[in-house]
């Protein structure tokens, strides 16, 4: 049995032995209890400046091949989202690159007739965000003419991404919560928008526990208002709404707006935290799945909703739960250091050649918070070669003066 020195927060250290790797089988045919979407991360060249401020240079091969791993097991791919570092290091040009190469890596996919992919669009296998972060926010002032700015920039993001072929998320912007002034800014600017779109979009709210930017979003901080305007835009638009995709952290919000849906409209669960249980459903209706966490849990993800899929609820159920305490650590305050975790797991099993990021976020926790995650991670069976695994953590400790 593999075993390493683990260190403790007290400041001492620890012998932790990791467990066997179970076997998550990979789906034989597509998922369809659950429409789920992984939202991926990015991998930069390990040479590249990779500091605050510096352009993003990608590992495409390791970047995109990331990506055919989720879509084996049956998953889609959310990209070019906040997990990508969008706002956090990931600029507009890498973006661009992003979208366009994932959506040709999807179509691909589709091509292939893939057993875990069959049948399915380009559009069910990646979608991709659109925002504004494409902006200088220092020149935006509120008023009309930010608005206009706001709408321009949406609509340039929005005219990429349909042409790439993926499903459009429109983002939360930070552009727009510093130019509106109000309720009656944020309708005008998404009816506008969805009215010009030809095909269902997704829209994105995500809470200030992951962007302080966005605090306010929807014209109010207090989020009972808030949810009143975004009804009241998805009931006016509900045919340009596939679904919406909630990142609020708060399960019981979650159920109310989900049963306040229009029919056919989709609620994505952002939840990192309350996952479980809210994709389990309560036996009347059920989240959808958007989540950050799924890139780090896919193999258990996919083995929980393929369990859906054969009626064994408490199997699936069971599943998403032993993921439930790696989630609430990887995605804990300051949460939007969360994809420092995903990118850490995406290391210790072999899918990038380094724990880098860009932006320099792979500084964003510490060695005691990512010992816990690995401990986590092997724990939830998620560490597909613990030898391999054990080693880069040790490599990591060790570099990191743990036992020097």
């Amino acid at each position: 049995m593999t075993s390493l020195i683990l260190p403790t927060s007290d400041g001492g250290t620890r012998e932790y032995r990791l467990q066997s790797a179970p076997s998550w089988p990979k789906p034989t045919a597509p998922l369809t209890s659950r429409r789920a979407y992984a939202a991926a991360h990015v991998i930069p060249e390990v040479t590249a400046d990779n500091t605050p401020g510096a352009p993003a240079r990608l590992d495409w091969e390791a970047t995109l091949a990331y990506r055919h791993e989720l879509w084996s097991y049956g998953l889609g791919v959310a990209d070019a989202m906040d997990t990508a570092q969008r706002g956090m290091g990931l600029d507009w040009a890498a973006t661009q690159q992003l979208i366009k190469r994932s959506g040709a890596e999807a179509a691909s996919v589709v091509a292939s007739g893939n057993a875990a992919t069959v049948g399915k669009s380009v559009r069910d296998l990646v979608s991709c965000g659109a925002g504004t972060d494409q902006m200088d926010l220092n020149s935006l002032y509120p008023g009309p003419d930010g608005i206009q700015a706001v709408l321009n920039a949406y609509r340039e993001q929005i005219a990429v991404v349909s042409e790439a072929g993926p499903k459009v998320i429109l983002m939360a912007s930070r552009a727009l919560a510093k130019v509106a002034s109000g309720p009656d800014d944020y309708l005008h600017v998404y009816a506008t928008l969805l009215g010009e779109v030809d095909q269902p979009v997704i829209l994105h709210w995500l809470g200030t526990m992951f962007d302080p930017a966005l605090a306010g979003y929807w014209g109010s901080d207090d989020v009972a208002l808030a949810t009143e305007t975004f009804l009241g835009l998805i009931r006016e638009h509900a045919d340009k709404v596939d679904g919406v995709k909630v990142s609020l952290l708060d399960a019981s919000h979650e159920v109310a707006l989900r049963a306040s849906l229009p029919e056919g409209v989709r609620l994505y669960t952002g939840d990192d935290f309350n996952y479980p249980e809210l994709i389990h459903g309560d036996g009347t209706r059920h989240s959808d799945a958007l989540l950050g966490i799924f890139a780090a849990i896919y193999p258990a993800a996919s083995a929980a909703l393929q369990s859906y899929d054969a009626g064994d609820t408490d199997k699936a159920r069971a599943i998403l739960d032993s993921t439930r305490e790696l989630g609430k650590h990887i995605f804990s305050a300051p949460t939007f250091y969360y994809k420092t975790g995903i990118a850490f797991m995406s290391w210790l099993n072999g899918k990038q050649p380094g724990f880098q990021m860009v932006g320099g976020l792979h500084s964003g926790r510490s060695v005691i918070h990512l010992a816990k995650t690995f401990e986590l991670a092997d724990q939830a069976g998620l560490l597909k070669d613990p030898a391999l695994a054990a080693f880069r953590m040790s490599d990591y400790l060790r570099i990191n003066g743990v036992g020097v």
